[in-house]
């Protein structure tokens, strides 16, 4: 009861919080380089820049941005955090890093003709960087603020895997991710017939980089999952359907920046790495005894920086200049023949936003947890906060249902 709530409220608050400023502060242009001064509650929309169903297509950009920092902080969590903290991502962190390298007036977009960083901008598709690295980060910094869980590691210090509920719901769940993933990437060029200067015959276009960038998203995932499966067998003995669903998404956080700019080849290089990557940063979170209950730092954080990485290696000059036309021969992937300049753009997005970020979710989870607003007690999580706070819980036997009984626990096994 507790984690669907705070999907529905992360939609909710933050399609208000957004309508209100967010949009506002990331696309409201003219504006300086570093946010945006128009639109807010959508005056003078449509525009001959954007029209309503941009803002939709934002929004769920930027819900998906607090919906990972929602995975970092569960089950331990008091509600009305989770309402100040999605409110204050969606309304204002979030926005500022999109309009920075999103928005044509953005210091560092590759679309500000006039300011390009580097003389290329920094290339991040659909948002390795803007969306994934914000949102892990975020959920970083809530879940060190708040502690691990009540049980997640023994008096010895060793980690105890606390296993969700429902495998079944884990892959459905996988499935609907990796289906709507080609909203998120093919689905940002947001128009598709479009020719290219300079090709002739007709049959390739933007439709031919749509597809590609279907086709690259998808390589990235597949070699992610089995990159995956075959390593967390090295390591533990079993093969986990739940590794490999983690180590999926983490291919596609991964290849969101570059998806459209890059080889389908390169996009197994790009699955294989985040795959080490995820495994790296989990290996490193036992270590240093941090608990995220759904690896969501450490995938969408991590495998987003690594992203950003790729895209600087690995970018072809042919799909940057049809991708991001008006300066043809912008530097693009250092492996690609483009120098290293637009690696140097992409480490310095790398530094802003977890610095950005830091400023800004650090402080605000530190604030919560001094006016203790941000963690439950320790008899709440024992008994779940579905009991305590939600006035019952999600599954429960028919029998005690008929009977007009209280619904009863459904307690794991061990």
């Amino acid at each position: 009861m507790n984690i669907m709530l705070t999907n529905v409220l992360d939609a909710a608050a933050g399609g208000i919080f957004y309508y209100l400023f967010g949009f506002a502060f990331a696309w409201g242009g003219p504006s300086n380089g570093f946010i945006g001064r128009h639109f807010f509650g959508l005056k003078e929309i449509p525009s001959d820049t954007f029209d309503y169903s941009n803002f939709l297509y934002q929004w769920a950009f930027a819900i998906a941005a607090a919906g990972i920092t929602s995975g970092s902080i569960a089950e331990r969590t008091q509600f009305v955090a989770y309402l100040i903290y999605s409110s204050f991502l969606t309304g204002f962190v979030y926005p500022i890093v999109s309009h920075w390298f999103w928005s044509p007036d953005g210091w560092a977009s590759p679309t500000n003709m006039n300011n390009l960083l580097f003389g290329s901008g920094v290339i991040d598709f659909a948002g390795s960087g803007v969306v994934h690295m914000v949102g892990g980060i975020a959920g970083f910094y809530g879940a060190l603020i708040e502690g691990p869980r009540i049980g997640r590691f023994d008096h010895t210090g060793r980690a105890v895997a606390l296993r969700g509920h429902s495998a079944s719901l884990v892959v459905l769940g996988t499935f609907l991710l990796w289906f709507g993933w080609y909203g998120f990437n093919p689905g940002s060029f947001n128009k598709i017939l479009v020719t290219y200067d300079g090709v002739s015959g007709g049959y390739y276009g933007q439709w031919s980089a749509v597809g590609r960038t279907a086709v690259t998203t998808t390589l990235a995932g597949c070699t992610a999952a089995l990159t995956t499966l075959f390593g967390k067998r090295i390591l533990s003995g079993h093969w986990n359907v739940t590794d490999v669903c983690n180590g999926l998404l983490g291919g596609f956080a991964a290849i969101t920046a570059g998806c459209s700019v890059v080889e389908p080849w390169a996009a197994i290089i790009c699955g294989f790495v985040a795959a080490l990557v995820l495994i790296g940063c989990n290996m490193l979170a036992e270590k240093f005894k941090y608990d995220d209950p759904l690896e969501a730092a450490q995938l969408h954080g991590g495998c987003g920086a690594w992203g950003i990485i790729f895209t600087a290696l690995f970018a072809k000059g042919t799909y940057v200049d049809q991708v991001y036309p008006g300066k043809p021969g912008r530097s693009h992937g250092l492996f690609m023949g483009g120098g290293g300049k637009l690696l140097g753009a992409h480490i310095i997005q790398i530094l802003v936003i977890f610095g950005w970020v830091s400023a800004t979710m650090g402080p605000l989870f530190y604030i919560l947890h001094k006016f203790k607003l941000l963690r439950i007690s320790s008899e709440d999580e024992m008994a779940g906060m579905d009991l305590t706070r939600h006035g019952g819980f999600a599954y429960y036997h028919e029998e005690d249902h008929k009977q007009g009984m209280p619904m009863r626990r459904i307690e794991p096994t061990s």
